[in-house]
């Protein structure tokens, strides 16, 4: 129904580390040049668990920008943008929590998780509780058709898919909507209507996903049809009515891969991390003190690479030769622990070297970054406000 449209975003609560780029941004950087894609700073979203040190948030926005223009993410080819600049998420946002079940916020698995895990906050707010529908009106008010998340955030989108539902059954039934669907039926030309017709019929009757999988493929080849006669086409083919939200789908992205300085997943809670821009001498550093396999106490102690937090850092970085050079190194002592880390240092570094470069302008020139974000603010606003348009002529809120 729409054009493959991508939509993602992040709470911007620290600096980004190589996790976030292997995790995320990687895949941000090969999407633009696939889809149209909009990313967003979820800065509304970082308040739900950061009410209380707003400050946090203030100074990691435009460093996160920066960090995402140095990964490689090009405003050229995408859309960033910074949620609270689009107050539309917002008014969509009220509008949803009418219809929205309570029991279906509670359902939402992350909801009592995350209040485990951060149980040093009091979570028990209304922002917390309704973060899971902000959610859903960040992806449906652009109209989103998928959203690149991991396994665990793939409920966020089955919500999001009956928020849309729920949405579209109750005021997608326009007064005189069949009589309107059929005289759009015509606009299509004679031949074009009869497959139409054929199309919906198989699909109505015999529940042929492959007959309504061609329908749409047809209307979405018509240039000619009008906005609303688009929707009312697709909401009268699945026996509802017109379409106002669509519904977005899950686009699995693999969980990052990237282990931390000892070991474990790197994340900012295990102080383990290595940011995208951190000065060499830092990184060398790190990498250097690393631990390593315990049974090494001596530089003559042969090892087991296994056993060491290195040894994961060469799956991410160093190629079959060098893994090969370490397994039989480190197992023999024929290498020392300095030696084995040195090849992972050197990849770090030659990854991160063209992010400090890119990233050097717009920390030169920090007006760089503000006219990007405008600019991105500023077209997210154009499609927002047409699915605002749609949204208050349904709920009856248009008033001339």
């Amino acid at each position: 129904m729409f054009a493959d449209r991508v939509l993602s975003g992040m709470r911007p609560t620290g600096s980004l580390h190589l996790g976030h780029y292997h995790g995320v941004l990687k895949n941000w950087v090969q999407m633009q040049h696939e889809y149209e894609c909009l990313f967003f700073v979820a800065d509304w979203h970082a308040l739900t668990t950061h009410y209380d040190t707003p400050q946090v948030i203030e100074q990691s926005v435009w460093d996160m920008v920066v960090d995402w223009l140095a990964a490689g993410v090009d405003p050229a080819h995408a859309t960033l943008f910074i949620q609270s600049r689009v107050p539309e998420h917002a008014e969509l946002h009220l509008l949803l929590s009418m219809i929205t079940p309570l029991g279906w916020l509670e359902r939402v698995p992350t909801y009592k998780d995350q209040q485990e895990k951060l149980s040093e906050k009091d979570l028990s707010t209304y922002g917390f509780l309704g973060y899971p529908l902000l959610q859903s009106a960040d992806i449906l008010i652009y109209r989103a058709t998928q959203v690149p998340v991991g396994e665990d955030q793939v409920p966020h989108i089955e919500f999001t898919r009956e928020i849309a539902r729920r949405f579209n059954h109750i005021y997608g039934r326009e007064p005189g909507f069949e009589e309107k669907a059929e005289a759009a039926v015509k606009k299509l030309g004679s031949k074009k209507a009869r497959l139409y017709n054929e199309l919906r019929t198989r699909f109505q009757e015999q529940g042929d996903d492959a007959a309504l999988e061609s329908a749409k493929s047809l209307l979405d080849e018509q240039q000619s049809l009008s906005h609303g006669d688009r929707e009312r086409l697709f909401g009268y083919l699945e026996g509802g009515g017109k379409m106002i939200l669509s519904e977005p789908r899950a686009m699995l992205t693999a969980a990052s891969k990237m282990p931390g300085l000892d070991g474990q997943k790197m994340s900012k809670s295990y102080d383990n991390t290595i940011t995208l821009r951190e000065d060499e001498a830092s990184v060398t550093k790190k990498i250097r003190t690393m631990p390593t396999d315990p049974a090494r106490i001596r530089r003559t102690d042969p090892g087991t690479p296994e056993k060491c937090p290195v040894w994961p850092l060469h799956q991410v970085y160093s190629s079959e030769d060098v893994k090969q050079w370490v397994q039989k190194g480190c197992t023999t002592a024929g290498i020392g622990c300095i030696e084995c880390k040195q090849p992972v240092i050197d990849a770090v570094l030659e990854e991160q070297r063209p992010m400090r470069e890119r990233a050097q302008q717009y920390l030169d020139d920090p007006a760089l970054v503000r006219n990007i974000i405008a600019d991105g603010c500023e077209k997210a606003r154009e499609l927002a406000r047409e699915t605002m348009r749609d949204v208050r002529e349904a709920m009856g809120l248009s008033y001339s």
